[in-house]
């Protein structure tokens, strides 16, 4: 019998459990850093970001996903307040991106439980 050697990951990924793996991965190599992919429209991403996120609206990500991002890397998917981020998570698992998670409360709930300097709107 082979051994597993994929970790299954939960859909969604706690502000603090993304605050905690951020802190870590700055302490090793920066090629332990998810990508953080930013599902929200182009003026929402200008009132309000993460540093290093990545744009591309969820109307653009089944044109996009195969060409710009890696199927097995840690994808980590924000919006608004997680609705679309976990839509958008849960299409790029069926597409083989099998560490694709959402953020769960979104870039709302980074801002309520994390950060208060990133702008709500």
């Amino acid at each position: 019998m082979s051994e597993l050697t994929t970790e299954i990951l939960e859909p969604e990924l706690t502000p603090q459990a993304f605050a905690q793996m951020c802190a870590q991965s700055a302490k090793n190599a920066a090629s332990d850093r998810p990508i953080l992919l930013d599902v929200r429209e182009p003026w929402e991403f200008e009132t309000a970001r993460l540093p290093d996120s990545v744009l591309m609206p969820m109307g653009d990500v089944t044109s996009r996903a195969h060409a710009e991002l890696d199927p097995d890397a840690h994808v980590v998917v924000l919006c608004h307040h997680g609705q679309r981020s976990l839509s958008v998570a849960m299409w790029l698992r069926g597409q083989g991106f099998e560490r694709a998670q959402s953020l769960a409360g979104g870039i709302d709930g980074w801002s309520r439980v994390i950060d208060p300097t990133v702008p709500r709107y």
